[in-house]
């Protein structure tokens, strides 16, 4: 099995099945290395990936090259996720659904998100997430207009609101201030709060 692989030149001849093998181990590495370390080195992944350094370097050029691909790969797996779930039917039902697969996400790859803005710069991470971030203000959008959300501010700044606590929690969990068990439900119960409509009395 091959796959083409783009550089700044164009794309080029695809990779042998051992060297795609190599760079998903890479890959691989990076993701627990990050996980454990943010400021992990070039050196370190090269080690828990078990491939020489030469090999490393002739896949990724840089460790911001490297953290863009891991990036680009994570976002491509989330997309696919994110988008099996159902968040048609009342919304507010809808948005717990899209919070606890989302939650899970952020969870599994919060210090990558930590890592690629320090690397490649809030902006970058932003225009990546871009569908992320349509398919949650829809759903805020479609809410609103039902009804069932608080239309006192825009869908933008509930979309905002929304992914700022995502982050919050996993930073918590990250510092064990939270147990897994207590994200799994403060979560998705802190968005729901954020976005339910305000009634009188």
């Amino acid at each position: 099995m091959y796959e083409k692989r783009q550089t700044a030149a164009g794309p080029t001849r695809p990779l042998r099945a051992d060297a795609q093998r190599n760079r998903e181990s890479i890959l691989d590495a990076a993701l627990r290395c990050f996980g454990d370390n943010p400021t992990a080195s070039m050196a370190a992944i090269a080690e828990a990936a078990k491939v020489g350094r030469v090999t490393l370097y002739g896949h990724f050029a840089s460790r911001a090259e490297l953290v863009a691909a891991l990036f680009e790969r994570t976002l491509e797996r989330s997309n696919v996720q994110l988008g099996a779930v159902d968040i048609s039917g009342e919304p507010l039902e809808a948005l717990r659904r899209l919070t606890t697969s989302a939650w899970q996400i952020v969870d599994s790859f919060h210090s990558l998100l930590g890592v690629a803005e320090d690397e490649l710069g809030g902006a970058a991470v932003r225009d990546h997430v871009e569908k992320v971030l349509a398919q949650v203000e829809g759903l805020f959008t479609r809410g609103q207009a039902e009804g069932a959300f608080r239309a006192d501010v825009p869908a933008s700044w509930l979309t905002t609101c929304y992914f700022a606590i995502l982050h919050s929690g996993a930073a918590e969990l990250r510092a064990g201030r939270m147990s897994e068990a207590d994200a799994a439900w403060i979560v998705p119960d802190t968005v729901a709060s954020l976005a339910r409509r305000r009634t009188d009395g």
